[in-house]
């Protein structure tokens, strides 16, 4: 994609915060501008420890993989929303257990795809394009994701913090339900989500983000249809921490969101 003056990408609105840039800031990262690290500070002002939530996140992004790779065996993983490339991006930890998993990333950020196009070069078996969440059937039925990934086969599809940022009314469950109509049985999906307990913290950091933080019983409704992979749906810390996992027993932020995987019988 071209570029203008400042290396900012053509066709991109720095009119408002990038979910994915602040990510990227709050990681650490440099691919963000003024706006994004605005919306940042604000975040950390109510959530000093928010580093440690999108630490969590990310540890438990590669343990999923993992688990997909090398304990299930699938040799195809679709990430949708899958934000800027950083440490231990989903190919990586995919092609340290084998090489030949297929790996597409959807995004519809075009400042992503600036990105992970660049990484991806020396990468034959990844691709990213560019789709969006809200249109699944456009999605799935991009021409370059259906050469590089076969739908007849079973796919680890990943969903990992991005249902959180679609409204009520953007009906989110339906369209992670024509998703997995589209995959083949044998196929998982895995969901990562911002969790409402219901308390003033809940509140409070519902204010300051312009996400949507569901019930349990809300995120549970993304699994109908699916078989639960154990241990369920459980806060992100307790998905299947391994002896590296990072420990965050006394920090809040990581319990403020469910994960889980499920499978298409």
């Amino acid at each position: 994609m071209a570029e203008v003056d400042g290396g900012v990408p053509q066709g991109l609105n720095l009119s408002a915060p990038s979910p994915a840039r602040v990510y990227d800031y709050l990681l650490g990262g440099k691919d963000n501008f003024e706006i994004d690290r605005q919306a940042g500070e604000r975040i950390r002002e109510r959530m000093p420890d928010v580093e440690l939530g999108v630490r969590a996140q990310r540890d438990l992004l590669g343990r999923v993989v993992r688990f997909l790779v090398t304990e299930v065996g699938l040799r195809q993983l679709i990430d949708i929303g899958t934000g800027l490339p950083t440490a231990e991006n989903v190919h990586q930890v995919a092609h340290a257990a084998d090489p030949e998993v297929r790996v597409a990333y959807v995004d519809n950020d075009p400042h992503v795809l600036v990105h992970a196009r660049a990484l991806l070069v020396t990468s034959p078996n990844t691709l990213a394009i560019r789709a969006d969440l809200r249109e699944p059937d456009a999605l799935m039925a991009d021409p370059e994701l259906k050469a590089h990934i076969d739908l007849a086969q079973p796919v680890g599809l990943l969903l990992c913090g991005i249902l959180h940022h679609l409204k009520d009314l953007e009906d989110p469950w339906t369209r992670t339900r024509r998703l997995v109509d589209i995959i083949p049985s044998g196929s998982y999906v895995f969901v990562h989500h911002l969790l409402d307990r219901g308390d003033e913290q809940s509140r409070a950091l519902q204010k300051v983000r312009d996400t949507r933080y569901r019930r349990e019983e809300e995120i549970a409704r993304f699994f109908d249809g699916l078989d639960l992979v154990p241990p369920g749906l459980v806060p992100v810390p307790d998905w299947r921490p391994d002896a590296d996992h990072l420990v965050f027993e006394d920090a809040p932020i990581p319990h403020f969101a469910l994960a889980g995987v499920g499978f298409k019988p």
